[in-house]
């Protein structure tokens, strides 16, 4: 299991179109792909977990991938989300 902290930095914060980038790039990877945040975990794999988290600008989120593939999908989540997940 790895995790990693990371900033979301898109002025949207997580809605529709950048949580679907973002499970987009989650679903490339076997690893099980998940995020920490405010107490809770949402699966980076699933648009409506993620939009159920209600992550805004500015937040941090913790993800925890784990699996086979895990250090290559931590680090293509968290390169996702630093290059603005499609919108900066």
């Amino acid at each position: 299991m790895v995790s990693q902290k990371v900033t979301i930095k898109n002025p949207t914060g997580l809605h529709l179109r950048p949580a679907g980038n973002l499970c987009n790039e989650a679903m490339k990877y076997q690893s099980l792909i998940t995020f920490n945040f405010k107490g809770g975990t949402a699966n980076a794999k699933s648009v409506l977990s993620v939009l159920g988290a209600c992550v805004k600008s500015g937040d941090s989120i913790e993800f925890v991938c784990e699996g086979e593939d895990e250090a290559e999908a931590l680090k293509a989540v968290v390169a996702v989300v630093e290059n603005g997940l499609g919108e900066s």
